[in-house]
């Protein structure tokens, strides 16, 4: 656990490097708000869009031949599409880097399977929620840094996450271990691996395919705020790197927290259903609240309090989706799932996109400013919606057999 830990965090402040200063790179090839909002939608939807079509593939393909030689070639995809990045001349550049990129990187779903391979089904929501700390302290490091970074030379931070991608190959090359031993692989094959498949496969996985959904309305609200973020509190509150970097620090330090120390305890007293219908709910308020706030200093409550009370929910849904696949499937299971947020990172820029472009040309004081996180908002209340009555139906099902 310790190495697929180490190497999750690595890639994690590599990706999170960039974060802060990729709308402004796009920026620099463009010359109105509104025309840098449409390019970083279309930049953001070809990383997504060969990410849906790509990840089922790979987390086939460390099925077959381990999940080792699939994170390597993440790594040295994305070491090559940051330096590629930093040194572009021309819009055209950044959006096949970025198709590149998005086709080469699987490495949550691959580190996901990993995990799944070396934990007993008890002990996946907790590991998890360990994986999720790392994901949380990469967010800790990568954003602030690249904030500070970016505040010197925007491109700056981009050569600091290749250099990081290429000690994260070096790391996996010479240090970690293979968890899936010979005798458990699934032979490749291509009718498994297209997209639609893997997404059809997904949603029969043991009575659990209504979290399908779940998870697909969470990615969408993610995304959203993902392609939101740094534009919008540019809008509204006149933010630059630094500030961004900061304020995705904040997020990377309570997710480290309550991934990392405080789950493991929510965990011994609520219950998986339990933790993901108030998680679900409280992501919905903590969106709400971000396109209310008036002033900066409120998105840090916000990212705070959501934070807490909504942290444990992903490692719950995750772990259910995991416990439901069988041993040999769980790289294209976390293939699957991670098509299924690369569709959704392809569709969250289609929608972001025209709403930032709405609120572009608004006074920082108007309510109407926040529409892109009320979206937000909607997606996940629906979101918590369909968990619950989930949750109730099987609880339902469980006292009709007891009885």
């Amino acid at each position: 656990m310790a190495f697929i830990m180490i190497t999750v965090l690595i890639d994690m402040v590599s990706i999170g490097l960039i974060i802060p200063v990729l709308p402004l790179v796009v920026g620099t090839f463009t010359s109105s708000p509104t025309e840098q909002t449409w390019w970083y939608g279309v930049v953001t939807i070809t990383f997504g869009l060969a990410n849906f079509f790509a990840s089922p593939v790979l987390g086939a393909l460390s099925d077959a031949f381990g999940r080792r030689p699939v994170l390597l070639l993440g790594f040295s995809g994305l070491a090559l599409s940051f330096f590629v990045t930093g040194l572009a001349t021309a819009l055209w550049m950044l959006i096949a880097v970025r198709v590149f990129s998005g086709a080469m990187q699987a490495n949550a779903a691959v580190a996901s399977a990993y995990v799944a391979d070396i934990s007993a089904p008890e002990e996946r929501a907790r590991r998890f929620g360990m994986l999720g700390a790392m994901f949380g302290i990469g967010f800790i490091l990568g954003p602030a840094s690249g904030g500070l970074l970016g505040a010197i030379d925007i491109r700056l931070p981009f050569f600091a996450a290749g250099t990081l991608a290429v000690l994260n190959w070096l790391y996996g090359w010479f240090v970690l271990p293979e968890s899936l031993p010979p005798e458990k692989r699934q032979p490749f094959a291509w009718r498994r691996v297209h997209p639609f498949a893997a997404l059809s496969g997904l949603a029969r996985l043991a009575d659990v395919g209504p979290l399908v959904w779940v998870v697909a309305l969470a990615a969408l609200a993610q995304f959203t705020l993902h392609t939101s973020w740094v534009l919008y509190t540019h809008f509204k509150f006149g933010w630059g790197p630094a500030e961004v970097g900061w304020s995705l620090f904040t997020v990377g330090a309570i997710a480290a927290l309550v991934q990392g120390w405080l789950l493991k305890h929510m965990l011994v007293r609520f219950s998986t259903r339990v933790l993901a219908t108030v998680g679900l709910t409280a992501s919905a308020l903590s969106y709400l609240g971000f396109g209310l706030v008036t002033e900066g200093w409120m998105m840090y409550v916000v990212i705070v309090l959501g934070g807490i009370l909504g942290g444990g929910a992903q490692a719950a849904i995750q772990s259910l989706i995991s416990n439901a696949a069988p041993a040999h499937e769980q790289g294209a299971t976390a293939g699957s799932v991670a098509s299924l947020n690369g569709l959704m990172a392809v569709l969250a820029p289609m929608v972001a996109t025209p709403l930032l472009g709405v609120v572009s040309h608004l006074q920082a004081g108007d309510v109407l400013m926040g529409l892109p996180f009320f979206f937000c908002a909607a997606l996940q209340a629906v979101g918590a919606t369909v968990a619950y009555r989930f949750f109730r139906r099987r609880a339902l099902q469980a006292a009709a057999a007891s009885a």
